[in-house]
């Protein structure tokens, strides 16, 4: 790695033209943006792309970029940006996930379409009354999208015992929200 022109040098390099100089920026700071992302992040996959992403904005906002704090606190500021889109992005992933378990309980329910918005009210209050694995397992499924081996092997349990406990889970939710649902009863499957 070339250590002898400074982040000012090369950013003005890069301002004339020079991508060569990009890319010895790129390879100065890499590694502590990603491991930024990676010390924050569930996905590395996801590190990854951000990383991508923070030195892609600075390529396109360098004629805003001043220069007064250096180069790395800059990028710092990017990354922490993206961060926070990111985790709006997620936490709209998990109402999607949500959505998606309302909609496989509603089937189990055989509920009206007007109940929906009842299900996605109660969803949380029966979730609570589940036992951890349980509530482990349905989110791992349902919220970060894990295959049935995967959750077994963060459960420590085999594939047949995780399988027989997220029916049971779904299950008990079915029969908390006929609880909570008094217009439908969760036997009136026809």
């Amino acid at each position: 790695m070339e250590t002898t022109r400074s982040d000012q040098e090369l950013l003005q390099q890069v301002r004339n033209g020079d991508r060569s100089a990009f890319e010895i920026l790129i390879n100065r700071h890499q590694s502590a943006i990603y491991g930024y992302f990676c010390a924050r992040l569930a996905h590395f996959d996801d590190a990854e792309d951000l990383t991508q992403e923070v030195f892609l904005r600075c390529y396109q906002g360098l004629d805003r970029f001043e220069g007064d704090q250096g180069l790395r606190p800059w990028l710092f500021g990017i990354a922490k940006n993206l961060l926070r889109e990111h985790a709006r992005k997620v936490s709209r992933r998990k109402e999607v996930a949500w959505t998606e378990l309302c909609l496989e309980l509603d089937e189990l329910h055989a509920s009206s379409d007007a109940m929906y918005e009842d299900l996605l009210t109660y969803l949380p209050r029966c979730m609570e009354s589940l036992g951890p694995s349980a509530k482990t397992a349905l989110q791992l499924h349902y919220g970060a999208k894990k295959k049935l081996n995967e959750i077994a092997e963060q459960l420590r349990r085999s594939e047949g015992a995780v399988k027989l406990l997220m029916y049971r889970a779904r299950q008990a939710l079915k029969q908390c929200l006929g609880r909570q649902l008094p217009r439908s009863s969760p036997d009136s499957t026809s």
